[in-house]
């Protein structure tokens, strides 16, 4: 699918990027003008490029984002979008958008994250920790050098990419004189030690994790200009260590920092002089402030863009004036161009679609089909990429107020899934829970009983249940297809109904979550006839994994069998902001972390549970489950481990995942006929 959008000041002309095919993982740079596409940057063209070789730093960033592509997986363009830059295996790249083929720019060493100056004369890129700037002729200036193995400049720590969102760590000024750039030290947190069993002579690689109540890395912000000199930004850093964002714009440098118990978020100016600040704006709650992505933002004006949160909705606002009406929930802001908003926003939370605030104006949705939608814009024109029920889309509207018309759609070149999903959407319980339900094609209702299984994500930052037709929908049906009633439930916990229904999890990211998922379930079984309750499965990854897990050890008499994968069974085991957002500090709220734990309530097993762990997880790692099934064994409570040898958080392995989902359904089938999984259980009857 076409990713990553671009347009450029005057509208006329959008980049992205775009893989080969379903099946060809090498990503290209593209341009769209005047209704024509043509690639800007093949990989295979550009000598000295063949092997996909990349520098560590970079595979970490790849591995925050999920990334699972190569070749072109990410640039960034000058402020006229006409010079592009992108890495290729550690080498950089540039290309002119109006012709030309790409070039090689000499560089000191791998390249990380290159940024090309609004004006397009020099690119910033990060190499070994340092920052750099080089011509487009090859003169290289290191303007921030690394002091040890423990410092960086310029990239975004684990916390801030894997919690925060923010996967950059510097920013050029409009006049491209200067920058404002990160120094992250991680000498003050944990070692963690991932080593590869599967080959014992490799030795482990230490990485540094921010785990709950421990030391995070300290990060600390400087103005450089490009002649070398360095000015330090000040601000409390003691009552506000994390930094959340930053930006600069015609108003000058601006950063938003939160404190450690995320409970106040604070927007401050930055004086360029003297890297002196200013508070502009504090966001106070007393769960925690939620991170709401591009903003902070200003308007031309001067104008703030920011969320605002009551109990129902959360609102956009510009200039401290709410723009937007109760019950349509804001979940991010895409850009601001001139005294204009584009955002996207939810009016029922199975859908997301791009709005757009003018003043004198008001707000206009853009997308109009089902489902749900992203993009860019700029200068009257908007790409709107999306997927709804019928799969995945990308159109280019253009227009003014009140008034946009298609002008193209970008080619998907997305394979056709093997199973079409057949959700059918729901709404259950005294709380209205979205679900949707997925029915084996060849089942005839009234012709027989299925076997449920729920396959629920239900935490947070997360929704399974939508008019999209995405990864998890076509799994859903595919597990469908094998014989069981699929139900998805999206509990509280979840994003997209408003901030009390997300905060609603604070201090205990158990109960409100499993209390959902049976409420759907025992609702669902009213309504529908062929769902047979004496044989429920539950299985999920991640918090899914978490909560499928907690399923068969709290609520034996409701779920019959489990598969959890990459479960946090030790909440006190993962990271510090993501996990103190709802929990608090573990020193000051052990009860909380007990309560939201697996561990400790391993002699309640009695259902079979499989195990599913990647030993290459650097998010939640194998700790949580090689920890846990010790507890079990101990406890004598029979169970089933499958360990995924170099797998991350996320397996790429295609074979591995394909095969994964067979393993999954032959253990969930065997458990629920004879009460046992493959190699564990204790003969229990389905019942």
């Amino acid at each position: 699918m076409p990713r990553q959008f671009t347009v450029s000041p005057d509208g006329r002309r959008v980049l992205f990027v775009r893989t080969g095919s379903g099946t060809d993982p090498v990503g290209r740079l593209w341009q769209y003008e005047d209704g024509t596409e043509r690639v800007l940057a093949d990989p295979a063209l550009l000598v000295g490029t063949g092997s996909e070789v990349v520098p560590e730093e970079e595979r970490l960033r790849r591995e925050r984002a999920r990334e699972r592509s190569v070749g072109v997986v990410a640039y960034a363009a000058d402020g006229a979008a006409q010079l592009v830059a992108f890495a290729l295996s550690g080498a950089l790249w540039a290309v002119r958008t109006d012709g030309g083929a790409p070039f090689s720019v000499p560089a000191a060493g791998p390249v990380v994250d290159p940024r090309p100056s609004p004006d397009g004369r020099v690119i910033a890129y990060v190499s070994r920790r340092s920052l750099h700037v080089v011509g487009l002729d090859g003169a290289d200036r290191q303007l921030a050098r690394s002091e040890g193995a423990e410092v960086g400049y310029g990239l975004a720590e684990y916390t801030a990419a894997e919690s925060m969102g923010r996967s950059r760590g510097y920013w050029w000024a409009p006049d491209s004189r200067r920058l404002l750039v990160a120094r992250v030290d991680t000498s003050p947190m944990e070692r963690r030690y991932l080593s590869d069993p599967a080959n014992p002579a490799k030795p482990p690689q230490v990485i540094r994790y921010p785990a709950a109540g421990t030391a995070n890395a300290e990060v600390t912000l400087q103005l450089v200009s490009l002649d070398g000199e360095r000015v330090d930004v000040t601000w409390d850093r003691k009552a506000y260590e994390y930094l959340v964002d930053a930006g600069w714009d015609a108003h000058g440098p601006f950063i938003a920092v939160q404190s450690r118990d995320q409970r106040t978020l604070r927007t401050l100016a930055v004086d360029p002089a003297t890297g002196a600040t200013a508070v502009l704006h504090e966001r106070t709650d007393p769960a925690w402030v939620e991170l709401v992505a591009g903003t902070p933002a200003r308007t031309a004006s001067g104008a703030l863009v920011l969320p605002e949160d009551t109990d129902d909705t959360r609102y956009l606002t510009v200039g401290g004036h709410r723009v937007t009406p109760a019950g349509l929930q804001l979940r991010a802001v895409l850009g601001v161009e001139g005294e204009r908003v584009l955002f996207t926003a939810s009016e029922d939370p199975t859908e997301t679609h791009v709005w757009r605030y003018e003043p004198g104006h008001g707000v206009h949705r853009l997308s109009r089909d089902p489902g749900r939608y992203g993009g860019a814009g700029r200068a009257g024109t908007v790409v709107l990429a999306g997927a709804g029920p019928w799969g995945a889309e990308v159109t280019v509207v253009r227009g003014e107020a009140g008034g946009y018309a298609p002008v193209a759609a970008l080619a998907s070149l997305a394979e056709e899934p093997l199973v079409t999903p057949r959700p059918l959407p729901l709404s259950l319980g005294e709380r209205k829970l979205r679900g949707a339900l997925y029915l084996p094609s060849w089942h005839t209702e009234g012709t027989g009983r299925l076997p449920v299984l729920l396959d629920p994500y239900g935490g947070p930052g997360m929704q399974m249940v939508g008019r999209d037709r995405g990864w998890p929908a076509c799994v859903s049906q595919w597990f469908a297809e094998q014989g069981f009633a699929v139900l998805v439930i999206d509990g509280r916990g979840t994003p997209g109904r408003g901030p009390a229904w997300e905060k609603a999890v604070h201090g205990d990211q158990l109960t409100p979550a499993l209390e959902d998922q049976v409420d759907g379930l025992l609702a669902a079984g009213e309504r529908f006839g062929d769902l047979d309750l004496a044989r429920v499965a539950i299985r999920g990854w991640s918090f899914g994994g978490f909560l499928a897990a907690a399923a068969v050890l709290h609520r034996p008499d409701v779920f019959h069998a489990a598969v959890a994968g990459a479960p946090p069974t030790d909440m006190r085991l993962y990271d510090t902001h993501w996990k103190e957002r709802f929990l608090g500090h573990p020193d000051t709220h052990p009860e909380n972390y007990a309560r939201s734990s697996l561990t400790g309530h391993g002699h309640r097993l009695c259902r079979p549970l499989l195990l599913v762990h990647g030993l290459a997880d650097d998010n939640v790692a194998a700790a949580h489950t090689l920890r846990f099934s010790a507890e079990l064994l101990a406890a004598g409570k029979p169970h089933t481990v499958l360990p995924l040898p170099g797998a991350t958080h996320s397996p790429t392995d295609d074979a591995v995942n394909e095969n994964l989902l067979r393993f999954q359904r032959d253990f969930l089938l065997e458990a629920l006929r004879t009460g046992r999984g493959s190699g564990g259980g204790e003969g229990l009857s389905a019942g």
